[in-house]
């Protein structure tokens, strides 16, 4: 029995429960069925047994008419009467009557007053065919009558009584009072059984989703049952459970890193300042050092709270997008020119195979910011030679833009991940030289509003290559 005392609920007990919901409906529908049975078999009896008298005896007058053999007529009426459990009374006129059935309630052979108020009418009338329902005087009850011409001289009527036995009746009602207790109880315990079958899993399900609602994702949900949907809603749970724990894994590790990214400058920037004042006050050029230093770390700190601010902006969609017409050529030529610090202090090497101009439509700012965060992102990672390969393919309905480094490249298990914001293939978090860790979580957003194909290559120890494909429009 589940117990969720922290919202007051008994999910076990609840009136609103779906054990108790299941049990319900169908017991509610088994005493409709039961309902039904009593109001056909009981209170419609009557009516039912009148109406199927009358299309017996219509299909009787039928096959009268179709068979008739003045020459065996006995014989045939004989038989029919048998067959149908009719009274047949034939009269000819200047015979005496004749009557193929045994006596019961549905013959009227005896009652002479209403037998030939009936009789003598259909034989005035002329018709071929005509009922009657008259009264036996003898039982009292309803007779159905079919008053058939045969030939000028021939006439023949069948009875049948509209009521059925008051024997069967009873009997009837007798047999439904036990039917209806035994069905009451096996649909009460089939219920009961039915609704704990498919409310077990669900309340398993809400269960395991209280517990990760509260952090806890070390569990499967089962959903041990043969009920498909159910089966898949325990599918999708777990994906979701699967997908929450890398998230929180995400948040603890964005935290720490962020942490240890504000923590570092903001100490440095506090010790050399400290420095600056009281040991070198009087030393131009190593206050002038640690002046420097502070500059540098308050630098890095502004990226890294650009980075974090620009990464809100685009996952918010809070600017949206300029399409315009790009040169593609000129614009990474113009990125790369920014590189020159570095090419001339620490002796990195950007090789750039593109001369021909490049026309796309795109947000210029917004392009600008993807390639400029992928080739820091090479020049964090690339190997001792220092060199960033950067190629603008042109093939026949798409542009395709390759940066590639030459560092220790990237495992196939962390290829997935490397995208997530502050995702690390290694745990221990270093520093970047000039990123944030949230460059590649700025470049995914950004391509994914432009609707951009995007990926990544890398192979262990050969580099990795990151690129993007950009739809020629014609």
């Amino acid at each position: 029995m589940l117990q969720l005392e922290e919202w007051g609920i008994n999910l076990s007990f609840q009136k609103n429960s779906l054990t108790v919901k299941i049990w319900l409906y169908l017991a509610l529908f088994s005493c409709i069925i039961l309902v039904f049975l009593w109001l056909f078999q009981i209170a419609f009896l009557d009516n039912y047994y009148e109406w199927s008298k009358k299309k017996d005896l219509n299909e009787t007058a039928n096959k009268i008419i179709e068979t008739y053999d003045k020459n065996n007529i006995e014989t045939m009426f004989n038989m029919i009467a048998y067959e149908k459990g009719v009274c047949i009374e034939v009269l000819q006129k200047g015979d005496a009557a004749f009557i193929s059935s045994s006596f019961n309630r549905g013959c009227m052979m005896f009652d002479k007053k209403n037998r030939t108020s009936y009789q003598y009418h259909f034989i005035e009338s002329g018709l071929k065919k005509q009922s009657y329902i008259v009264t036996n005087s003898d039982f009292k009850n309803k007779i159905l009558i079919y008053g058939v011409k045969l030939d000028s001289q021939t006439y023949a009527f069948i009875s049948a009584s509209l009521e059925p036995l008051d024997a069967t009746t009873k009997i009837l009602s007798t047999q439904l009072i036990y039917v209806t207790i035994i069905v009451l109880l096996l649909s009460f315990v089939i219920a009961y059984f039915i609704s704990k079958k498919i409310s077990a899993p669900i309340i398993e399900l809400n269960d395991g989703a209280r517990k990760m609602s509260k952090g806890d994702y070390n569990f499967e949900f089962n959903g041990k049952t043969d009920i498909a949907e159910i089966q898949v809603l325990s599918n999708t749970l777990n994906h979701a459970k699967n997908e929450l724990s890398k998230t929180e894994e995400l948040r603890r590790d964005l935290m720490a890193n962020v942490s240890h990214d504000l923590k570092t400058p903001l100490t440095m920037i506090k010790a050399y300042a400290e420095m600056a004042r009281d040991l070198n006050s009087n030393n131009k050029e190593k206050r002038n050092q640690n002046l420097n230093i502070i500059i540098e770390e308050a630098d890095r700190l502004n990226i890294l709270v650009n980075d974090i601010l620009e990464l809100s902006k685009v996952q918010a969609s809070i600017e949206p997008l300029k399409k315009e017409k790009i040169d593609l050529t000129k614009l990474m030529e113009k990125i790369l020119k920014r590189y020159d610090i570095l090419r001339e202090t620490e002796n990195y090497t950007f090789i750039f195979e593109e001369n021909e101009s490049i026309i796309i439509h795109a947000d210029i700012k917004k392009m600008e910011q993807v390639i400029y965060n992928l080739i820091n992102n090479a020049i964090s990672y690339t190997g001792e030679n220092k060199t960033i390969w950067i190629k603008i393919l042109k093939l026949e309905n798409k542009v395709k833009v390759e940066i590639t480094d030459s560092g220790k490249g990237i495992s196939s298990k962390d290829l997935p991940h490397i995208w997530n914001k502050y995702y690390k293939s290694e745990k221990k978090h270093q520093r970047n030289i000039i990123g944030t860790g949230l460059g590649l979580s700025i470049v995914k957003k950004i391509l994914e509003d432009h609707k951009f194909q995007y990926g990544v290559i890398s192979k262990k120890g050969k580099g990795t290559t990151f690129y993007f494909e950009i739809p020629i429009e014609r």
